[in-house]
């Protein structure tokens, strides 16, 4: 059996769980390689894959005897099937954070279960240390990312929309990678107080601020990467407030690695802003992985010990409403004593 499947067989016996529903994609793709429609299912004795039959051939490619599943094709489970499956497990699992109401009240029905118990993001929270392989394709889509940068850095022009610039990291992404981790981001001038705002028609002026958020995807995982770079030279007024994002953003490095409290963390960058009248009004980062958003998440609001290997982003913002704004973002490995940048790119006064 595949180690992440074992894994969770010994997690759900120590919980008094003898079965399991997995209902979300991402976990099923984490557990098995499987990207295909369907559900996973743990039983006393064997790991079970329910899909539509349009998707039985795919699957079979991906799985092999070592993974020991057994697939169905959910045209040919009966309603006895669906009741046998769970017989003599007293506690059966769900994702509790994914299934809604109803679909809760239809696996109860369906399953005949006597005790469906909540799960608690016990898969979400193993996603949080990568092995080895997930670190090199993360590491993977962080070189691509800082080769698109550098490209980037000869390739904007004044003239060209926001909305340009961003098709054009598509399009790199997509002759190189799975794609797109997240719509980019690519905004200039009063643009960038947004943190999140979307690519529009706006030119790019000389003398401009641009701020640029863009990952890609290899094998499924994911990078993240910020810069603010600026056209013709760097406007006395932003200097200030760029120094110290970049002063939060490199100490925050310093202070990444194993054990550390994220919510010190993010203390300390939130401490240092507010004595320049400042705030910090986004998370100070978040996990990466086979999504752009997970656990563990760098805010004030949460307290997560960081652990070894760990893939985090750092990443402080200052932001002007109606004038400007200033972020800079890293994708870390935390290791045993530190942590590792992945994504390398010059982050000191980027000018082109």
């Amino acid at each position: 059996m595949n180690s992440k499947l074992q894994w969770l067989r010994n997690t759900m016996a120590s919980l008094d769980m003898q079965g399991l529903i997995i209902s979300n994609p991402v976990n099923i793709k984490y557990l098995t390689g499987i990207d295909a429609e369907g559900t996973l299912l743990l039983t006393r004795k064997d790991n079970i894959f329910i899909t539509d039959g349009r998707y039985i051939e795919h699957v079979h490619s991906i799985l092999t005897l070592y993974d020991e599943i057994i697939v169905y094709d959910i045209n040919d489970v009966s309603k006895d099937d669906y009741e046998n499956f769970f017989m003599f497990c007293e506690n059966v699992g769900f994702e509790e954070y994914y299934v809604t109401y109803a679909d809760y009240k239809e696996l109860i029905r369906k399953y005949k279960i006597n005790n469906l118990v909540e799960t608690e993001h016990i898969i979400e929270r193993q996603r949080m240390i990568k092995d080895k392989d997930e670190i090199s394709n993360i590491e993977k889509a962080c070189e691509i990312t800082d080769n698109c940068f550098k490209y980037l850095l000869t390739y904007i022009k004044p003239g060209m929309t926001e909305k340009q610039i961003a098709e054009e990291i598509e399009e790199y992404y997509k002759q190189r990678t799975d794609g797109l981790a997240f719509d980019t981001i690519v905004l200039s001038g009063e643009n960038t107080s947004m943190p999140h705002g979307v690519p529009s028609d706006r030119k790019i002026q000389e003398q401009d601020i641009i701020t640029i958020d863009m990952g890609c995807k290899v094998n499924g995982y994911c990078s993240d990467m910020t810069r603010t770079i600026f056209v013709g030279s760097v406007a006395e007024y932003i200097k200030p407030i760029y120094d110290l994002v970049l002063k939060n953003q490199v100490q925050t490095l310093e202070e990444m690695k194993d054990g550390e409290s994220t919510r010190l963390l993010t203390k300390m960058v939130e401490n240092d802003f507010k004595l320049n009248g400042y705030d910090l009004i986004h998370s100070l980062g978040h996990g990466v992985g086979m999504e752009i958003h997970e656990a563990p998440y760098i805010n004030y609001r949460t307290d997560t010990q960081l652990k070894e290997n760990m893939v985090v982003t750092d990443e402080p913002g200052i932001y002007i409403p109606g004038k400007f704004g200033v972020r800079i973002e890293d994708t870390v490995q935390i290791t045993k004593f530190g942590c590792i940048s992945l994504t390398k790119s010059e982050k000191n006064y980027i000018i082109i």
